[in-house]
């Protein structure tokens, strides 16, 4: 072999050591790490951005930070179904535009990311066959001059703590650019996307109805979204704000809001349901003394019109209305029939307003004003009419009774069930010195037995007497003489009358006389 053989040999072998060398800084061998469902043939150094390379559609080598992206994504269900690039390629369109002309790619390509803000790209290189793909830091508008390292990892600190910050939300927070799809969203996003899809948030696929797309910047709409297979929802306030290109969302969680408002609407709905059952008049007035409510029962006890009390009348004008009804006593002096209202309402906000009506009419209504809360005042109308007149009739006949009574000689005390003197008259007052109306306290079968008994001559007369009054079963009519201290001889009789209540009738100076008449009586002695 010459010299020039040797020389073209020479050269052969540095040309093809360079290719070598060449070959391997552009595929960047490092570590070991293949998938299992890969093959590798080159292994790429530790590096902070995700690298990938593929032979054709399968996966041959990743960096750390490209597996950690993988296996990140390892719960989606899409995963099953696809070959390692599209996998990756499912992935990163979450992150990067225009990933469908990854095949059509002969040399070169940047695709560049959703959000204007998110600070990387995607590089995508092919060389025989060879598919290199990496996530990188780009330049932002803007911040020329600052692609130093110590800059870019000043961008990469404060990227960081914005995102944190925003995963640290409580609410869910997202950005829709203008081709409607969701170009960013926080963790707080992510979880309930997934609570109510069950996936990861996916571009095109929104959370809330898209109608909130056409509402204006500064926008507040509640909506609500449902759970596939159950009755539940979730309930946001969602703020929106429109920047160049975007618009971004903000959502609160109402529920609690909701649910209490419901739990409101209900709860007053069933007091109107409950209220239109009442025969008691209700009008309840706001703070503003507006009318709020009223149930059936005030239009038949006032006759005022339905769509008068519907119309909301403030408080002066319901009573006013009432006054030219004749639904209230007519007022002494006119003049200050407003300072009158002010006294009422004054006292109905106190809980001290209790009056009772005697209209010209003859009815008679109880009027009484409570307090609500939050300012409101409450009336109530309630027709005692009946009740009224039959208490003024059993009055009537009570006193017609105890009249009636006064004019016996006899001396008469009627005694309830549980012993205590309900009826007396005036000769039984005049008998025995006493008068049992003069004492606030109750007389008992023991008290008046003790004035009887300190008026009269020994005698076990008392003591069958009380426990006859103690016995409401199982009784019947006797008798038996009383000799009084002054020597006076009275009959006193004992008589069982309706609900266990006990009649005792004195009679002076006839003993001999009553004891012929009423042989078939028992004496005290006998019984």
């Amino acid at each position: 072999m010459d010299f020039a053989d040797v020389l073209e040999w020479a050269g052969l072998a540095a040309l093809c050591a360079a290719a070598a060398i060449g070959a391997t800084i552009w595929l960047q061998a490092g570590r070991n790490g293949p998938s299992s469902r890969s093959r590798q043939v080159a292994r790429l150094p530790e590096q902070s951005e995700p690298v990938f390379l593929f032979d054709e559609d399968m996966l041959i080598d990743s960096s750390a930070s490209g597996r950690a992206l993988l296996e990140a994504d390892e719960e989606d269900g899409t995963r099953a179904d696809l070959d390692d690039l599209g996998l990756l390629r499912h992935i990163l369109a979450k992150r990067f535009l225009d990933l469908d002309t990854l095949d059509t790619m002969t040399d070169e390509a940047v695709f560049s990311a959703r959000d204007p803000l998110d600070g990387y790209e995607l590089l995508a290189e092919r060389l025989e066959g060879i598919l290199r793909l990496e996530v990188r830091p780009v330049q932002l508008p803007g911040l020329a001059n600052t692609r130093s390292p110590a800059a870019l990892h000043a961008l990469e600190v404060e990227y960081d703590t914005l995102r944190s910050t925003m995963d640290l939300a409580p609410y869910p927070i997202w950005r829709v650019n203008d081709g409607g799809e969701v170009s960013w969203y926080n963790a707080a996003y992510a979880d309930l996307f997934h609570r109510t899809h069950g996936t990861r948030p996916q571009p095109g696929k929104r959370l809330f109805q898209s109608g909130l797309d056409t509402k204006p910047s500064g926008s507040r709409i509640r909506a609500s979204i449902s759970i596939p297979g159950q009755d539940n929802f979730y309930w946001y306030d969602v703020w929106i704000a429109r920047h160049d290109g975007y618009r971004m969302f903000y959502a609160v969680d109402v529920g609690a809001v909701v649910n209490a408002e419901i739990a409101q609407r209900n709860f007053v709905q069933t007091l109107t349901k409950t209220f239109a059952q009442l025969s008691i008049g209700l009008a309840i007035f706001d703070r503003n003394r507006q009318l709020a409510l009223f149930n059936p029962a005030l239009i038949d006890l006032t006759s005022l019109p339905a769509d008068f009390l519907s119309a909301r009348p403030n408080l002066l004008s319901f009573f006013d209305r009432l006054r030219d009804a004749r639904m209230m006593p007519e007022p002494k002096n006119y003049s200050t029939w407003r300072d009158q209202m002010a006294d009422l309402v004054a006292a109905a906000a106190n809980g001290d307003y209790r009056e009772t009506w005697s209209l010209p009419s003859g009815s008679i209504y109880q009027v009484s004003g409570r307090p609500h809360p939050d300012g409101a005042v409450a009336f109530l109308f309630e027709d005692i009419t009946a009740e009224v007149t039959l208490t003024r009739r059993f009055r009537s006949e009570l006193e017609m009774s105890e009249a009636i009574l006064d004019h016996l000689d006899d001396a008469v005390a009627v005694f309830a069930a549980n012993g205590v003197l309900t009826l007396s008259n005036a000769a039984y007052r005049q008998l025995w010195n006493v008068d049992p109306d003069a004492s606030f306290a109750e007389v008992t079968i023991h008290d008046a037995t003790r004035d009887w008994q300190s008026r009269s001559m020994p005698t076990p007369v008392w003591g069958d007497l009380r426990d006859f009054v103690a016995t409401p079963v199982e009784r019947t009519t006797w008798w038996a003489g009383i000799r009084l201290n002054n020597g006076d001889e009275v009959i006193c009789t004992v008589h069982p009358i309706q609900d266990g209540a006990t009649l005792v009738c004195f009679r002076g100076n006839r003993l001999t006389e009553a004891a012929g008449q009423d042989d078939g009586m028992l004496q005290a002695d006998a019984r």
